[in-house]
Parts: C-alpha cells; structure tokens; sequence
C-alpha cells in the first residue's frame, strides 16, 4: 500500500510537470519596449557558475543536463517599476513587459575564471566599504536556471541588498517527478563548490553570506562536510553566516553532517515552518522521514544551530515553501540581516536577534 502511495504521489507530480512551466527568458528584451527604455525599472547584475551544458533554445542559456566543467556567466535581471515586495512578477508569454514583468537581459559568458573575477569585483568596487560583500545563493529542486535567476533578483530587490548576488546553478531537472535526478545532480555538483569557493576568495570581497534553498541546503551541508575534512572550510575568513531556508534534509542526514563538521556552528541559521507542503511531500517520497525545514525549533537549537521559526507567518505570495522571499516582513528582515551581517552573530544574539524580529509572527531558538 505505501509502494502504490508513492507512485500514485509520482504520477501527479507527472501530471503537473505536463501543465507546463512559464517559459524560459534569458536574453528575450521586448523589442517594443526595451528594458533600457524603462528607467523606473531596477536594474541587478547577478553573476553565476553553473553545472549546467550549455543550451541552444531561446531563453533557456543551460539546459537541465550535467556539464563535466563549471560553467561562469552573468545577467541583469530587470525588476519592474510596479513590482510589490513578496511577490515575483513573471511574464506567462514573451517577450516580457518590464514595465509590468521581470526580465532577463545581457546574458554574458566568461571564457576564463581571471575574467570572472575581474568582473565581480568591478561590481564590487562600484559599493562603498562596508557593502562590498557577496551573497552566494544556491537554487533548490525542481528550478530552472530562470527560475533561480528570477528569484535571486527578486530576493537581492526586496532585501535591498547592498552587496553582490553569485548563484550557483547545479543541474535540477526542473520536473517534480525527478525528484532523485535532482539529488544527484546536487551530489555531482558538490565538488564544483570548492572551485567556486577558491573564486570567491580570489575577489576583493569584503564578506560572503551563503543563501541555501530547500535542497540547496543538502548541496550546501555536504560542501561543507567535505571541506571541513580537508581543512578548507573559511579557510580566507570571511563567511559571515550560512542560511538554508526550508532545508529538504533528511534530519537524521542532518545531524550526522553537523557531527562530521565538528567546529562552532554560530555561523548556520535554519528557517523553518512546519507548514511546508514541499517538504511534507518529500518527506513522503524519502520514506517518512523528517525533514531538517519542517522540524521543530527547539530540536534543532539543541544541535547547536539557530532555528528561526516561521511557521505562523502566513502572508507569502510564494507559498509555504519560499517564505524566505514571498513574504513582505520575512523578506525584508533578512535583508536587514544581510545588510548587517552581526545581527546573525551569536555574540549579539541577546541585543540584536530580539530587535530582528520584534512585532514579527517568528520565534528563533538557539541554545
């Protein structure tokens, strides 16, 4: 009976897939009304390394098949001037409107990492110190490279941040019955974590905050692990802070990553919500067992971690599994965390947590 719960829960996910996504819209300007005609419109350069072949079909950049090198790219996504906090503005037919609609422009590919570089820190360059910073972000299951590309510029938008956004771009399958492609697609891409840390420690970079979504947040622990081990991990000294929003993490998975890691956890933050549908879905698929985004906050303080509980917030336009970006007040307290990086260090928790999220519907818990 469980066997034929869980192709019965396969075939709808089938069923979905076939509905069919918004289309793809990397490169596409509106030949009638320009994005750089739209002067109100925000502009946000996002650089990213992906796992991804390059793809050939209009609007897509990378396709969904794994790639043996890193590939390095960057775009500007276009945030209209209608744009409302929370919410993501995708075009359902192209060519977008930016009056009205997000937009993917430029799309630029690196031939060397040295021009990469060079180009992440001209971005950083045009910042005043103290917000030359860099926010790593790393997609979830089931995205496309629009998908992540759309969400990050509409993340960098609402949390007005200051620094520079890199997505990594591993090879989701971007259907939800692959659901086991895209773990692992997000194992092979594991080693591609190193690569990309070495980069970033080659910018002139200020700090780096680390932005992991649902099995992101998989990808993000196990790169972690592995650098740990060979003596890598932070190795410049300048991780601000990890945090995996809605982490699709099996929990006993979980607490033998944070065994293996054996260092101070004040860096890692968990956004939870025991309302997760995704990850109650998931948690299906896995066998019944729990997942790390959906757990109880005080389990997860006795691990040593910061588990920010988001279980009452009920205004996300993106649902219960992106509450992190698809409500107005969860949003905009990240960003202020982000935009100052010591509201997530443990030694100001007392004087600075309190002030993060007061009058807000969130609990955090920590040891």
């Amino acid at each position: 009976m469980k066997r034929l719960k869980i192709l019965v829960l396969f075939a709808l996910c089938a069923f979905l897939s076939a509905c069919g996504r918004p289309p793809e819209l990397i490169g596409i300007d509106n030949a009638e009304v320009p994005v750089a005609s739209v002067q109100a419109a925000s502009k946000h350069k996002i650089f990213l390394a992906s796992t991804r072949q390059a793809s050939e079909t209009v609007g897509a950049f990378y396709s969904t098949e794994r790639a043996p090198e890193l590939g390095l790219a960057s775009v500007v996504v276009s945030v209209p001037p209608t744009h409302v906090v929370g919410e993501l503005n995708r075009p359902k037919r192209l060519p977008p409107d930016p009056r009205t609609e997000f937009a993917i422009i430029e799309p630029t590919i690196y031939q060397t990492d040295n021009a990469f570089v060079a180009s992440i820190n001209r971005q950083l360059a045009m910042r005043p110190r103290g917000s030359r910073d860099i926010l790593f972000f790393v997609h979830g299951y089931n995205n496309t490279t629009s998908d992540a590309l759309l969400r990050l510029g509409q993340f960098v938008e609402d949390t007005n941040y200051q620094g520079v956004a890199v997505l990594f771009d591993w090879a989701s399958a971007a259907k939800l019955s692959r659901y086991v492609y895209d773990l692992n697609s997000a194992l092979i891409a594991r080693p591609q974590i190193n690569k990309i840390s070495n980069l970033m420690s080659r910018t002139n970079a200020e700090g780096y905050s680390v932005f992991a979504h649902s099995m992101g947040g998989f990808l993000i622990m196990e790169a972690v692990k592995d650098q740990v081990a060979k003596g890598r991990f932070n190795s410049a000294n300048r991780i601000q802070n990890i945090i995996l929003a809605s982490p699709d993490i099996d929990i006993d998975l979980f607490k033998a990553q944070l065994e293996e890691i054996e260092i101070g956890k004040d860096f890692l933050f968990v956004l939870i919500s025991e309302d997760d549908s995704a990850l109650r879905t998931s948690r299906r698929i896995a066998g019944g067992v729990p997942r790390v985004g959906a757990t109880d906050a005080n389990q997860l303080a006795d691990l040593g971690v910061v588990a920010i509980d988001l279980s009452k917030v009920d205004d996300s336009a993106s649902g219960s599994h992106s509450k992190f970006a698809g409500s107005p007040e969860v949003v905009q307290l990240l960003g202020r965390g982000l935009n100052n990086a010591g509201t997530f260090k443990r030694h100001a928790r007392n004087s600075l947590l309190g002030e993060f999220i007061a009058g807000a519907p969130i609990t955090i818990a920590f040891e």
